[in-house]
């Protein structure tokens, strides 16, 4: 059981790691070498030997291995990213990097994504070393680097470039699951990851005949890009369903008392009230137009324009991801892969994820625990390289009218200290039983 000090380690690890200022802004624009500093100290506090690892001067990436009991047990992979997106201080009514306490809550820039997880497994790991535990498998503890932008700096390095430290590892656990949902009638839903769209970040560019402003020009090229970001922007994605979001939706119809029938999903969603938040965005693939870029002066017409687009597809569906793009961008517009990452899929009938359902349900009793996809995606991603299946878990119990994914990249992030502090329970929990 975590004692009272990592209780109170929790909050602190968190309050200081926000203090670091680890904003990714893309391009190689970060530096997470001092929050990396920071976890290794503490694991070495635990009488770990934490390695350092750059492939870039200051994207540094920090693991260590907890030998297990069972030698021949598979080993468990435990990671969370150092880095974080940006944050506009004006905007904020603390600032993003303060890492203030305040009424209970700590306040700044990665406290829920993802600092609060960092500081449980350092908390977790230092218990264990005050009460002499080991976990029956051996736990690797990776704290990675740019997770926020391509992970070329982090997991997709430690992977390429480390896997022996990773050796034996067959399953991970990150970011983005068992959190509290309220449903706004009482319930409360505790959603775990076994899942993650594929990343299919997009470039798309127009050519076509440069000019002046003020003559006839069927070959303009933001004409040309402007009406395919609109056919991918209005185009709707049919319906495809993964066995992960066939169980989410069969368990939460079980949960409401709704008739589960997969044949009419948009139906199913529409009786499932709020609780549909959690499944409706990974029941298709889908594909945002997020920026453009064109022309240098007004009155003339330039001869490329160039757009980007966020697509995310369903494990599976790749193939038909790249099809409609085709032909949805039609014969003036290219696109290519601006960055590209695979769709994961994990097994909810596994023991791991039974290990995970347990420790939520013995300090949420009142919960609901399911399993769900990720819309977006974690370093699960490159670490699937190892053969190492991804499941989201990074417990929180939240008050109602907390919106904890709202707060994903949002504005005034923050978590409640008792939130951290059920975190560090349940993840001790199911680290020394999984």
């Amino acid at each position: 059981m975590a004692d009272g000090q990592a209780l109170d380690e929790v909050v602190a690890f968190t309050s200081d790691l926000i203090r670091i200022d680890t904003t990714n802004r893309g391009g190689g624009d970060c530096r997470e070498r001092p929050a990396a500093e920071y976890a290794a100290e503490k694991l070495a506090g635990a009488g770990l030997e934490p390695v350092l690892l750059e492939r870039t001067k200051g994207r540094t990436n920090v693991v260590a291995r907890i030998e297990g009991t069972d030698p021949s047990a598979d080993a468990l992979l435990l990671h969370g990213h150092l880095d974080v997106v940006p944050a506009e201080a004006r905007d904020w009514s603390v600032h993003p990097f303060s890492g203030e306490i305040r009424d209970g809550v700590v306040w700044g820039r990665g406290a829920v994504d993802m600092k609060n997880m960092d500081a449980m497994i350092l908390a977790v790991v230092r218990n264990w070393a005050r009460q002499g535990v080991r976990p029956r498998r051996d736990v690797v503890v990776a704290f990675t680097a740019d997770e926020e932008a391509s992970a070329e700096d982090g997991s997709g390095f430690l992977a390429d470039q480390h896997p022996g430290l990773f050796e034996g590892c067959t399953e991970g656990v990150s970011e983005s699951g068992a959190f509290t949902f309220h449903d706004g009638a009482g319930r409360q839903l505790y959603p775990i990851a076994a899942g993650e769209r594929g990343t299919g970040w997009l470039k798309l560019a127009a050519r076509g005949r440069a000019g002046h402003g003020s003559k006839v020009n069927k070959e303009n090229a933001v004409t040309r890009l402007a009406a395919a970001v609109t056919r991918i922007g209005e185009h709707e994605w049919p319906l495809r369903l993964t066995p992960t979001v066939r169980a989410a939706l069969t368990e939460l119809a079980v949960l409401y008392g709704i008739e589960p029938d997969l044949t009419d999903v948009d139906t199913l969603l529409e009786k499932l009230g709020p609780a549909a938040k959690l499944v409706e965005a990974t029941v298709r693939n889908s594909a945002n137009p997020t920026m453009l870029d064109a022309g240098y002066k007004l009155n003339v017409i330039p001869g490329e324009a160039v757009a980007y687009v966020d697509g995310r597809y369903l494990p599976g569906g790749e193939d038909e991801f790249r099809t409609t793009l085709d032909l949805l961008t039609g014969p003036d517009v290219e696109w290519e892969f601006h960055h590209r990452e695979v769709a994961l899929q994990a097994p909810v009938d596994s023991p791991t994820y039974a290990a995970m359902r347990a420790a939520v349900e013995e300090f949420a009793p009142e919960g609901h625990v399911v399993p769900y996809c990720m819309s977006g995606g974690t370093d699960a991603k490159q670490f699937s390289r190892l053969g190492i299946t991804g499941y989201g878990f990074a417990p929180l119990k939240l008050p109602e009218g907390f919106d904890y994914q709202a707060l994903f990249h949002g504005v005034d992030e923050r978590v409640p200290v008792e939130a951290l502090h059920f975190g560090v329970r349940v993840l001790d929990r199911f680290l020394r039983s999984a």
